[in-house]
């Protein structure tokens, strides 16, 4: 019998739960794979790509692309507002903002894009948002409905 690899994902994007998927394929078919997903965001994986759907009326939860009942059926370690402070590849452990230690066998990066704010002035006033994740969807939504104009820059 091999021996169960420890695998640690960071991020669960759509590439990361992708990874999850594929993953759980390779178990099924009796490969001994331990997985931990470390999610930054307070969530777990998200259709991004549909993210407009959203201000016509498409929830957070019809967005989600898995969640805790799958996640716990396919017996993945899942950590959300897990955000990955250091990797120690020496001892073969990440550790979170948190403080939290997570050994590995295997480390998969899948944390995805960040938003580029141009470094312009006022980029840093309250109504100037990014478009990523359904959190900025809601202070999108919040900001709408307190203003009367609205630029996009980018996109």
């Amino acid at each position: 019998m091999s021996q169960t690899q420890r695998v640690v994902v960071v991020g669960n994007g759509m590439v990361g739960h992708h990874f999850i998927e594929q993953m759980q394929t390779l178990r099924e078919q009796g490969i001994p794979v331990e997985l931990t997903v470390l999610s930054g965001e307070p969530r777990l994986a998200y259709d991004r790509v549909h993210l407009s759907a959203f201000f016509n009326g498409t929830t957070a939860e019809e967005l989600a692309m898995t969640s805790d009942a799958q996640y716990d059926d396919w017996q993945v370690n899942y950590h959300v507002n897990a955000m990955v402070q250091q990797i120690n590849r020496e001892a073969q452990q990440v550790v979170t903002q948190a403080g939290e230690r997570f050994d590995y066998d295997i480390l998969v990066l899948a944390t995805g894009s960040y938003p580029f704010v141009p470094p312009i002035p006022g980029n840093d006033q309250p109504h100037c948002l990014v478009y990523r994740t359904i959190d900025d969807l809601h202070d999108i939504q919040a900001s709408a409905a307190q203003s009367k104009v609205g630029v996009v820059i980018g996109g």
